[in-house]
């Protein structure tokens, strides 16, 4: 159960523009972790374009990006972040066998040189903040440098989420 209230637009009318505006650009679901958002709004809103941004408005291959964002979840142990994601993850063209390797990448063959690349960075960047020169370089070599800013704000972000989940105990839908 949520540590904090689930907030939304029936409850609080108020709310109806932004929640609106969150059901059109999330699939048409107020989910969870935005009910969640509601009881500051102003965080809500700002949370929306950045991951609007992330999502919907990079460069950088989705398969890369659901890459980085599953293996955020794993590492920090957020279900919810795992569970929603699969389906993006799946949909941008990783296979299950992929996801289900996530946990000892490094010994798996299904990941090829710039998967991994995406992978060790977001290790690097998610287990101990600072990022190694040999595994930037091995993502400067498959990504110009609008889709390593877009790479490492996916990292980022993502780890913000889920912690923000975690902390909070957000419920699956």
């Amino acid at each position: 159960m949520a540590r904090v209230p689930f907030i939304d637009d029936i409850e609080h009318p108020e709310l109806k523009p932004l929640a609106d505006r969150i059901r059109a650009e999330r699939g048409g679901r107020l989910y969870n972790l935005y009910k969640v958002l509601l009881n500051n709004p102003r965080i809500a809103e700002g949370w929306l374009a950045l991951f609007t941004a992330i999502r919907q408005q990079s460069e950088l291959g989705g398969r890369y990006r659901e890459l980085a964002i599953m293996l955020v979840a794993v590492i920090n142990r957020a279900e919810y972040e795992y569970v929603q994601h699969v389906p993006f993850a799946l949909k941008a063209g990783l296979t299950q066998a992929q996801l289900d390797a996530l946990r000892d990448w490094r010994n798996s063959k299904l990941f090829d040189d710039a998967d991994r690349a995406v992978l060790e960075y977001t290790e690097a960047m998610t287990r101990s903040v600072q990022v190694p020169d040999e595994a930037f370089a091995a993502v400067a070599r498959h990504f110009d440098a609008r889709q390593t800013v877009e790479l490492t704000a996916t990292v980022a972000g993502y780890n913000l989420v889920s912690r923000f989940l975690e902390a909070l105990k957000v419920d699956h839908e």
